[in-house]
Formats: structure tokens, C-alpha cells, sequence
């Protein structure tokens, strides 16, 4: 609980900024990653819905050289961007508060990023380290270059799948894995006892298609948001 209250500390020190509109925030930001030489994530930004991006965030790139191995179809385009994003405008300098297993959601939902923290010059999230700090930091949009594309973690349970039973007249030993409820008040006979195994419904698929235009977007999550998004990452560790 100590640690839940601290995080909400440092994130009250990145508050959401202000900004006018999306005409003001990308061009801003746009600018900056281009002074650093990031002009194929600047690329991957314009080929996003124009929707998408609405200021608020932190931005994780890889080089030109890391993207251009990595090949990046248009129709990954959005949840790249989705899952190498933090819903909160962090500097290194509140990154660098986060201890060692901290999980900090992405914005991209129910996927998350473990912390490792050693210093400024080995600071990891993931299976990634970031190495040039603070490229954006004028506007609404924060962004640091990282050595790799970042492999987000789910933190979305999974249903348990139960094979189906192999019908069978015999009765063998061994306790079935789940049991159908009961479906009328009435006393069942004691051969009706026996539990039935069911199959559970398959996991949901998470790659899924891109988002459309209810999906969640980037940026403007707000400090409450992201410090709810915190609090229920912690229920899981």
C-alpha cells in the first residue's frame, strides 16, 4: 500500500498538460523526434487515424534501423503505437522514481510494462532499454528512443479451457474437472449426481483487429485513470 501511494505521488508530478488541440500537440512533438533522426516513427505517426493521438503520452521509438528490420504493414501501424505508449506525459526523471518490478500500464489495454530499474543509463521496461532521454519534451507529448521493439506483457486472465469429455457408458474413477449446475429445484436421482464436465469458452482473441473509432486512443487518460490503471495493476502481483 505504501508503494500504491508513492506511485500516485510521482504521478501527480507528470499532471496531464493542457493542450489547445491536436493541430498543436503532433506537429510539436512531430518536430522534435525529427531533430533526433526518429523520422520513421514520425512516419508511423502520420499513418495512424487522426483521432488516435490526443496529446498526454509518452512515447517509446525505436531508431530507423530497428524499425526498418522489423518491417511494420500499415495494418499494425496502430497497435504498434498503442502498445510503445504510456498514458501519462512521463520524463526520465519520474521514470527513474519507479523501483525495480513496478508494472505501468500501455495504452494499449490489458497489456503492461515491468520496470527495471538501475540507474539512468540501465533503465528497462521490458525487454527493452531506453537510450536517449527526453527527445519530446516542449509540448503535451513525451517520448524516449529505446534499443528494440518493445514486447508488452497481458495481464488479462485467461479461462481455463476443459477438453470435452469422450462420451463413455463406463463410470472410472477420477473427479471431473467442473460440474454443470443444476438446472430445476427438483431432487435428482442419486445416479443423476454425478458431475457432467463442460468445455469453457475459448480465450478471447487479443491481437485482434485494429482499433476502430470506439476503440481507446492515445494520450488524454487523465491522471485519475492512470493512477486507477496503477492500482489495479498492483492487484496482480
Amino acid at each position: 500500500m505504501a508503494l500504491l501511494i508513492l506511485l500516485m505521488a510521482l504521478m501527480s508530478s507528470a499532471t496531464a498538460i493542457d493542450t489547445p488541440s491536436r493541430n498543436q500537440v503532433i506537429p510539436t512533438a512531430i518536430e522534435e523526434m525529427q531533430r533526433a533522426n526518429y523520422f520513421t516513427f514520425v512516419m508511423l505517426l502520420k499513418m495512424a487515424p487522426s483521432d488516435l493521438i490526443n496529446g498526454n503520452i509518452t512515447f517509446l521509438m525505436p531508431n530507423d534501423r530497428i524499425l526498418a528490420k522489423a518491417g511494420m504493414p500499415e495494418s499494425r501501424v496502430v497497435n504498434f503505437l498503442l502498445g510503445h505508449s504510456i498514458p501519462s506525459p512521463l520524463l526520465m526523471e519520474h521514470l527513474l522514481h519507479f523501483p525495480t518490478g513496478t508494472l505501468i500500464p500501455t495504452s494499449m489495454p490489458g497489456f503492461v510494462l515491468k520496470i527495471s530499474n538501475d540507474g539512468r543509463s540501465r533503465f528497462f521496461l521490458n525487454n527493452v532499454r531506453i537510450i536517449s532521454p527526453n527527445i519530446c519534451t516542449r509540448g503535451s507529448i513525451r517520448c524516449h528512443g529505446i534499443d528494440g521493439v518493445v514486447q508488452a506483457t497481458s495481464i488479462m486472465p485467461q479461462p481455463d479451457i476443459v477438453p470435452p469429455a469422450c462420451p463413455s457408458n463406463s463410470t472410472r474413477g477420477g473427479t471431473p474437472v467442473a460440474a454443470a449446475p443444476p438446472t430445476a429445484p427438483s431432487s435428482p436421482s442419486p445416479e443423476s449426481l454425478a458431475p457432467v464436465p463442460v468445455t469453457a469458452p475459448p480465450p478471447a482473441d487479443s491481437n485482434g483487429s485494429p482499433p476502430t473509432s470506439n476503440s481507446p486512443r492515445i494520450g488524454n487518460a487523465g491522471l485519475l485513470d492512470f493512477g486507477v490503471t496503477i492500482f489495479m495493476v498492483f492487484l496482480f502481483i
